[in-house]
């Protein structure tokens, strides 16, 4: 199994949670996901290229489609990619629980 087809598993579980939280109004503010994708890709591509280098990590290259960003092949950006957009997606799609009331704790007669 190439890393694409492991991919392509999460991938397509976002891309479920993403759809379902368009269509139900619920889609988080897609100015802060942008905002979040530049960051967390960009500590990616920095820490990937990091622990590639110092040897903590290696990848089969029969698995892997060639294309790299430094060290770190593309396909490892998949995994980024699918945290940003579905973690958001499913935040929205969580019901919120309510406040809890203001009633004093121990409730009446204490």
């Amino acid at each position: 199994m190439t890393y694409w087809a492991l991919n392509a598993v999460f991938l397509g579980a976002v891309a479920v949670l993403v759809v379902a939280a368009v269509l139900a109004r619920r889609a988080p503010r897609w100015s802060a996901v942008g905002i979040a994708a530049l960051v967390l890709l960009t500590m990616t591509a920095v820490f990937d290229n990091v622990i590639i280098g110092v040897g903590l990590v290696a990848y089969d290259d029969a698995h892997l489609s060639g294309a790299r960003l430094g060290l770190a092949p593309i396909e490892d950006f998949a995994y980024t990619i699918a945290a940003v957009l579905g973690l958001p997606a499913l935040w929205h799609l969580v019901p919120q629980r309510r406040a809890a009331s203001s009633a004093p704790a121990g409730g009446a007669g204490s």
